[in-house]
């Protein structure tokens, strides 16, 4: 019988290196054929997908309710109708936040589009005189800034209307296929919501299967050691995705309600702009205020002034008070690796890239940490990187390292 264990499982990593090849020579010689079947397999579980992520993010605030209003209430009902109460709440909340930014934001950042579609020609001409008159002292660079300029300009008129409009018109034109499109995504996304109900209401069952399955194919010690490092992806990314993206709600309203008291021109799009970008670390703030600036200036240069100024004070609002109080350390990781991470992440995947490289590659860095320590006690080698500055290994004097010392 071991000898047969002991074939089946050569057999087994035979198919297994196989499929591996036959996966690598797809996806770099072929057509990607496995993508085509991926994203058709994404297509029909899309409501799944949308309702795993929804709870998934919704899940902090059923627990907050369930801690906060029911447990401090000082009576004892029964755990299923606190549950059930906690998911009507948070969908309440999550439905009311909505109709409140959709409400407020929405009509003003429509007009807003159209306010800059009116003056974009006034913006061209402004752009234009600038140019001129800082070359002015410069004829022939300024002769070559005129010839630049008109003929992007003609490139761009010629774009809107061979390209643009045509396009325009055909989708006008096949509104009702698009109609179809817009019902078959809210259709998905009504049916995520219920997914996630069920999910935000038995997601004490669904982890008990998960550990019960890990304990039945593997190992016990490499199926705790699993279990571990799902918790610790799980605590990752709920740290910075969902703290990132509360970061970024706030931050764009109180970019609305303060760009409105100040009344900077075109206000909803600009806060849209600054709150979208926010999500992104490091660079997005940059990402955000920089156009933003520059069309405020179009409008008014002391208000592109003001401007500047608010948005310094709002990141570091942001990056000393807010940031730190919602996301903490949930990364783990040093600034350098967070850039290493934002460009590798958006070379790879665009914008997407640039906000899940971070948490991606914190969990990478996680593992690999969690296994040079696991292998490091296994030589009997002392785990801080500060006792090998040396090239050799140092053992510390005192404090709880002591403990990494073998015998």
């Amino acid at each position: 019988m071991r000898r047969n264990n002991h074939y089946f499982g050569w057999g087994l990593t035979a198919v297994c290196v196989v499929c591996a090849v036959l996966l690598i020579y797809d996806l770099v010689f072929r057509d990607s054929i496995v993508l085509a079947y991926l994203r058709q397999m994404a297509s029909i579980l899309a409501p799944i997908l949308y309702g795993c992520a929804m709870a998934y993010l919704l899940a902090p605030i059923v627990k907050w309710f369930e801690r906060s209003i029911f447990r401090h209430s000082g009576r004892n009902p029964p755990a299923k109708l606190v549950r059930g109460v906690s998911i009507l709440l948070t969908w309440l909340v999550v439905f009311a936040l909505l109709y409140g930014l959709l409400s407020v934001l929405l009509p003003e950042l429509v007009e807003s589009v159209k306010q800059l579609a009116a003056n974009a020609q006034g913006y061209y001409y402004t752009v234009y005189n600038w140019v001129l008159h800082l070359l002015e002292n410069n004829p022939e660079f300024a002769a070559r800034a005129r010839e630049v300029i008109n003929e992007y300009y003609t490139d761009a008129l010629t774009w809107i209307n061979d390209n643009l409009m045509p396009q325009v018109q055909l989708a006008v034109t096949a509104l009702s296929g698009g109609v179809v499109g817009v019902l078959v995504f809210f259709k998905n996304l009504f049916i995520g919501v219920m997914v996630s109900l069920y999910l935000l209401g038995a997601k004490e069952s669904f982890s008990a299967a998960g550990c019960k399955l890990c304990y039945t194919l593997l190992p016990e010690d490499r199926a705790a050691l699993f279990i571990r490092g799902v918790k610790a992806t799980d605590r990752i990314f709920s740290g910075f995705v969902r703290g990132k993206l509360l970061d970024s709600l706030i931050i764009g309203i109180l970019c609305f309600f303060f760009s409105s008291l100040f009344e900077f021109p075109y206000a909803p799009l600009v806060s849209v702009v600054v709150g979208v970008t926010n999500i992104i670390p490091f660079f997005g703030p940059f990402l955000g205020a920089i156009p933003s600036a520059f069309l405020i200036l179009l409008d008014s240069p002391i208000k592109c002034l003001y401007f500047i100024l608010f948005i310094l004070a709002l990141q570091q609002f942001d990056g000393n008070i807010l940031g730190p109080r919602i996301l903490g350390d949930s990364t783990g990781i040093s600034g350098f690796w967070v850039i290493v991470a934002i460009l590798v992440g958006g070379g790879l995947w665009g914008v997407a890239g640039m906000f899940l490289g971070v948490p991606i590659f914190a969990c990478i860095y996680a593992g690999v940490r969690a296994y040079s320590s696991y292998r490091l006690r296994r030589k009997g080698l002392p785990v801080p990187a500060s006792c090998y500055a040396t090239h050799e290994p140092v053992w510390p004097d005192d404090g709880e390292e002591k403990q990494d010392k073998p015998g």
